[in-house]
């Protein structure tokens, strides 16, 4: 994914209110940017370590720029624009990154689906089938292992339920981690933080759904997955 402009440095000086960053720019000016993460963004950034924004360029939005990259404490780089990860993963599909999901003629994004009022990140179809994707974005590591949730996730639970009734009726699910962290190597579930969605993670597998993990090259003018990365479970 080319990005065009190229992402803006500056320094993260703090989170607050959950979707509020302060950052201050190379001229020393101090801005307030939205900050596109829901999560908790533990262990992925540090007060006073270079950050890297996006500028819509629209003057009327009260945030213009979004947070896109920040400096974790041990010095790696963490994507922590949650929204960035489908369009990724989208790219990666389309041009054949992504080699567990070719050979289906059509892709559509946020299909309703499931028992429980769900959207698909991705709807595949072709001669073979249909298969249903979920995307979820990486960003927690605690040395190299890359650890989901970070922090509870029912929404996260829910949609392995749902996985899990389509491979049990015998429609191909996938759930795909987008791993946004330069220094993750190895992915699993977060089961000390969310026990719930770990035992999940664990039913729906059982049941036939794939697990497929690929790590995301983050630069400032550019951000595009690259390789797999094994899933540990």
């Amino acid at each position: 994914m080319k990005l065009d402009p190229s992402l803006a440095q500056g320094k993260l000086l703090r989170r607050y209110k959950r979707f509020l960053a302060d950052v201050e720019l190379m001229s020393g000016e101090i801005i307030t940017i939205h900050c596109p993460n829901t999560g908790s963004m533990k262990n992925c950034w540090e007060e006073n370590t270079p950050c890297w924004f996006s500028d819509s360029g629209n003057p009327k939005r009260k945030y213009r720029h979004t947070l896109e990259i920040t400096t974790t404490p041990e010095g790696a780089l963490a994507g922590v624009n949650t929204s960035r990860a489908n369009q990724l993963v989208e790219e990666a599909i389309t041009t054949g990154v992504v080699v567990e999901l070719q050979g289906y003629d059509s892709l559509r994004r946020e299909v309703k689906y499931g028992e429980e009022n769900s959207r698909i990140d991705f709807l595949l179809s072709g001669d073979a089938g249909d298969c249903y994707v979920e995307v979820k974005n990486v960003t927690l590591a605690e040395g190299a292992r890359g650890l989901f949730p970070d922090a509870v996730s029912a929404r996260g639970t829910k949609h392995l339920r749902e996985l899990q009734k389509l491979a049990e009726s015998g429609v191909r699910a996938v759930l795909l981690y987008c791993v946004q962290h330069s220094q993750i190597e190895t992915v699993e579930a977060a089961a000390e933080i969310d026990p719930a969605y770990a035992a999940a993670l664990a039913q729906a597998t059982a049941a036939g759904m794939e697990i497929v993990a690929y790590r995301a090259e983050l630069g400032a003018g550019e951000i595009r997955l690259s390789e797999p990365v094994p899933f540990v479970g």
